[in-house]
Parts: structure tokens; C-alpha cells; sequence
């Protein structure tokens, strides 16, 4: 079989966006996704974590502040991220060094925990990548953002900006989990938060502070909540922005690969 492996855009790409992207925004981004994963992993104990596709390591430097697990690894495309989250100050951190994209540089059966937040939209061979977590560690955090809603065809260029070539619901990210092996142990849905929206619209997009903006973000928030909060788990899926998995390896192997 060929070897895979990122192309060289791609990581020139993730360079770039390390260096130029904005850390407040990046860390605001983190301190909803490291909440997810302490909830989904709510009970679970886990003494060694790899998370891959790291970035600039504000998600481990966010859970190791909350004493989420002893030790920590990290691995990352860009030298540019390994060099940020070297510097991130996260406490325990054994490792963080630059892998292909595919090939995790250690043994089987090495990490009691992989994390993969917000990572899988982005790769080219997904199931080649979802192979090698199973190899190296006995369960996994997968978080994906929930592109695939019913305008999906009117924004695939904003997709692509953000370097997103794969679109998921959570029934599909389930479907393809179980059919490489791995068994969802729970999950959980996540809708972007008031401060993330206004921080985009104010910070980012530049817009005018507005007080009636404030009520608009706030009151699409809390309508949304009462809707899943009424008619239930399908709604709150249809709905989230965000899809949130804890798994393990399964015995049952439903794939042909």
C-alpha cells in the first residue's frame, strides 16, 4: 500500500496559520473543546494522553490545568504548532514533535487516551488515520464541528477556507467509526456559545459593538436550547455545532478494509 502522507501546502498552510492566528481567539476555541472532552470522559480515568493534531496546544495546556490526566503527548503537522506547544507551558508534558499526518511515531498499545479535536474534517484519508489511533491506544476523544446541514452546498468555499474537506453529522461520523472497529462509548452535542459568537462577530469580523446584536446572539442561543430541550436528542443533533464522541476499540469489526 502507498505510504500517505500530508502534501507540502498543507503543511506550509498550518505554518502560516500558526504564526499568524490570533491566540485569544485560538484559546477561547480551546476552553469549549477541552470542556467537552472532561465531560464526555466524565468517570474515566486515563494516566497517559496523546492528542493528535495538537495545533498550538491550548486544549492540552487547558486540560493539564485541570489535572484531567498525568501525562501528556503531543503531535502535530506544522513546526510551527510543535514549537507553540513546546512553549505552551502545559505541566507533564512528555513530548511534542512533527509526524506525517498518518504514522504515529509509537508503539502499540502506547496511550490510554488519543484526542482528536476538530482534526478529522481536515484529513484527506480519514480512515488510514482512525487505523493508526486503534493501534496506538485503547480509546479516543473525537470531536468533529457539524458541517453537513441543509445550505452545505452554498458554502462549500467558506468550508474550504477553513481547510474543512470533510462534512459530518453525527450519524455519519458514527457510521464511519463503527465501521473501522471502534464502539462509541458516549457523546455529547455542542452549540457555539454566545462569547465564541460574539467575539467572531466583534473581534474578528470587526463589526460594530450593538446592543441589539447582543440580544439577537443571545436570544437565538436560548431559543435553540428550548427546542432540544423539548423534542429531544434528534433535535439537539440536528441542531449542534458541534459532535462530541468517546470510543473504544470494538471487538466487532464491520469494515472490509
Amino acid at each position: 500500500m502507498e505510504e500517505k502522507m500530508v502534501s507540502a501546502d498543507v503543511k506550509t498552510a498550518y505554518d502560516e496559520f500558526y504564526q499568524k492566528h490570533d491566540v485569544a481567539w485560538r484559546m477561547l476555541g480551546a476552553k469549549y473543546k477541552a470542556q467537552h472532552i472532561i465531560d464526555v470522559c466524565k468517570g474515566q480515568q486515563f494516566k497517559t494522553v496523546l492528542e493528535v493534531g495538537a495545533g498550538d496546544g491550548s486544549i492540552l495546556k487547558l486540560l493539564s490545568e485541570q489535572n484531567f490526566a498525568p501525562s501528556y503527548d503531543a503531535v502535530e503537522i506544522s513546526d510551527s504548532g510543535v514549537e507553540m506547544i513546546k512553549k505552551a507551558g502545559i505541566t507533564n508534558l512528555r513530548s511534542a514533535q512533527e509526524f506525517d499526518g498518518y504514522r504515529l511515531p509509537f508503539a502499540d498499545d502506547s496511550f490510554d487516551l488519543i484526542i482528536l479535536s476538530h482534526v478529522l474534517e481536515h484529513v484527506e484519508h480519514e480512515r488510514l488515520l482512525l487505523r493508526e489511533l486503534k493501534r496506538v491506544a485503547k480509546m479516543f476523544v473525537i470531536e468533529v464541528p457539524r458541517d453537513y446541514k441543509a445550505n452545505v452546498d452554498t458554502r462549500i468555499k467558506h468550508f474550504l477556507a477553513y481547510g474543512h474537506i470533510n462534512v459530518y453529522t453525527p450519524t455519519s461520523l458514527r457510521y464511519l467509526l463503527r465501521t473501522e472497529g471502534f464502539e462509541v462509548v458516549t457523546d455529547l452535542t455542542s452549540m457555539i456559545e454566545p462569547e465564541v459568537t460574539k467575539f467572531n462577530t466583534y473581534i474578528n469580523q470587526k463589526k460594530a459593538k450593538s446592543l441589539v446584536t447582543d440580544f439577537k446572539i443571545g436570544a437565538e442561543y436560548a431559543v435553540k436550547n428550548f427546542i432540544v430541550g423539548v423534542m429531544g436528542k434528534k433535535k439537539r443533533e440536528e441542531l449542534a455545532n458541534a459532535y462530541t464522541v468517546l470510543c473504544k476499540r470494538s471487538d466487532e469489526q464491520l469494515g472490509v478494509f
